[in-house]
C-alpha cells in the first residue's frame, strides 16, 4: 500500500500540472483574441471615409477626387489592385476603363493611411459598388498581395484569368510590380 501511495501523489501532482499547463494556454489565447479584438476597433476607428467627385483619372488605380473637406484634390491610390503602368501593355486600357467608369462621377474613399507619394490609399466606392474589385474582375488590374495578405480580390482575379479578360487575355501579361523592377517606372503622366 505504501508504494500505491506515493503513486497516487506523483499521478496527481502530474495531473495539477497539466492542468495548470492548459490553464496557460488558455489565458494566453484569450489574451490574443483580447488584443486583436482591440487592433481591429483602433483600425475600424481610424478609418475615414470621404466622399467627392473624380475629377482626373491618372491611370488605373491612381485618381483624384474633389471632396467638400478639401480645398486641393486628395490624390487617390485604389487600395488593394496593381493595375497596369500606363506605358505597359493594358496600362491605357486599364486607365480608359476606370476614367469611363468615374469620371465626373460622386465617388466615396475609405482610407486609413497614405502611400510613400503622399497618395491617400483606400478603397472606392460608387453607388455601393468596389470599383478596386471592378478593375480586377473586368481584368484591368490585378489584386495585390504581400507576404503577410494573400491578394485581396483573389477570386475576382482568378475568374478575369479564367475568362480571360483585359490584360488576362495575353498569356506573357506581366504584373505591375515585376515590369516597374524591369523596365522602371513610366514616365510622368
Amino acid at each position: 500500500m505504501h508504494n500505491n501511495q506515493y503513486f497516487y501523489k506523483y499521478f496527481r501532482l502530474l495531473y495539477q500540472w497539466i492542468r495548470a499547463q492548459y490553464a496557460i494556454k488558455l489565458i494566453v489565447i484569450l489574451l490574443r483574441v483580447l488584443l486583436a479584438s482591440v487592433a481591429v476597433q483602433a483600425t475600424a476607428a481610424t478609418l475615414q471615409a470621404q466622399s467627392g467627385v473624380v475629377t482626373r483619372v491618372v491611370d488605373g488605380d491612381t485618381l483624384w477626387v474633389v471632396t467638400s473637406a478639401s480645398a486641393q484634390p486628395l490624390k487617390v491610390r485604389i487600395q488593394g489592385i496593381d493595375a497596369p503602368e500606363i506605358c505597359q501593355p493594358g496600362g491605357v486600357q486599364a486607365r480608359d476603363a476606370l476614367k469611363r467608369l468615374v469620371l465626373g462621377k460622386s465617388v466615396t474613399v475609405a482610407s486609413r493611411a497614405q502611400d510613400d507619394y503622399g497618395r491617400t490609399l483606400g478603397t472606392l466606392h460608387m453607388q455601393g459598388q468596389d470599383m478596386g474589385r471592378w478593375m480586377v474582375a473586368q481584368g484591368h488590374a490585378w489584386g495585390s498581395s504581400n507576404r503577410l495578405q494573400k491578394a485581396t480580390y483573389a477570386d475576382e482575379q482568378r475568374q478575369a484569368q479564367s475568362a480571360r479578360r483585359g490584360v488576362f487575355s495575353d498569356a506573357a501579361a506581366e504584373q505591375p510590380g515585376l515590369f516597374r523592377k524591369r523596365h522602371g517606372s513610366c514616365p510622368l503622366h
